[in-house]
């Protein structure tokens, strides 16, 4: 549970954010450039670059201050161009905190919604499903991935049976470790599907060795999960200035910076970073316009994160 700390500090935050309200009423200036899009290979349907995740960030209680937060962070989210949000029936409740939000906003018909099947059985995979959807307050979503390739064999059948009976238009398969990458390949290469979603980033870029060109040469679409590492990256850069050609291609943080890099690979459709701040949201927003890396550049941070 939230303590009294928490909840003050969560306050200071929100209210902090309303000050900066415009006389338009957005919270925060919004980035002054349109957001870049990317097709999706199976549709030509164009999503955004900057997507946004729920893990961790939306697994608050409803009666909170930082559930006021969150619908801060989803209205800068919309006003600046967002569209795809990745959730799960496994992150701890986010999936009913998404869908009351969305749903108390207004926002439904705004979100590329993305969830997923975490189960080991058909029978499970059913149930689950039944609860997502009530919990996402939604008769559908957009796209149903296998978590993290579990049980795949069986569950991803039943995602396109979903897709078949109109519960979602798009089917995929998800990891977050290097460890996954070696089956993400051969699934790829075996099975026809909408997206993947794999973990890319500056220090863990091992999916652009085959997975990431694979995806491409299949006409698959990609989401990229942690991007800055689970927030280790920051870590790491703490009081490191920005490299010297960042301001040329409209970086103005290291959150920019690392999301850039995921979105400079042709391959990638969205990357998806989690917060519960609508500062951090703005600022992650502004990586998505501006001049992308150069191939010279992105080996530079790999080097320099190695």
């Amino acid at each position: 549970m939230p303590t009294r700390r928490d909840f003050l500090a969560a306050s200071a935050t929100l209210a902090a954010g309303l000050g900066c309200m415009s006389v338009s009423g957005n919270a925060f200036a919004q980035p002054a450039s349109a957001m870049l899009s990317r097709k999706i290979p199976a549709s030509g349907e164009a999503l955004a670059v900057i997507g946004a995740g729920t893990s961790g960030s939306f697994e608050v209680d409803t009666d909170t201050a930082q559930f006021q937060q969150l619908k801060q962070v989803l209205k800068v989210f919309f006003a600046g161009g967002g569209q795809v949000i990745d959730t799960s029936p496994n992150y701890g409740g986010a999936d009913a905190v998404l869908g009351q939000l969305l749903e108390e906003g207004g926002w439904r018909k705004q979100t590329f919604l993305a969830t997923k099947i975490a189960a080991d059985s058909h029978a499970e995979a059913q149930t689950q499903w039944a609860g997502t959807l009530r919990s996402l307050r939604t008769d559908k979503v957009e796209l149903l991935q296998v978590h993290n390739l579990r049980d795949w064999q069986r569950q991803l059948p039943y995602a396109r049976e979903l897709k078949a009976q109109g519960l979602t238009r798009y089917v995929g398969v998800t990891h977050y470790m290097d460890s996954g990458l070696d089956e993400l390949e051969r699934i790829l290469r075996q099975e026809s599907l909408d997206f993947i979603q794999v973990h890319y980033s500056v220090n863990a870029p091992g999916c652009a060795q085959t997975v990431l060109p694979l995806a491409q040469d299949k006409g698959v679409a990609v989401l990229i999960n942690r991007a800055f590492d689970d927030g280790r990256l920051f870590a790491k850069v703490k009081d490191q200035p920005l490299p010297g050609w960042a301001t040329e291609a409209g970086i103005g943080s290291w959150a920019q910076l690392f999301l850039k890099f995921a979105i400079s690979h042709p391959a990638v459709t969205t990357v998806i970073p989690a917060t519960g701040r609508p500062d951090r949201q703005l600022d992650q927003l502004k990586a998505g316009s501006g001049p992308l890396l150069t191939a010279a550049q992105s080996k530079q941070l790999v080097a320099q994160f190695a």
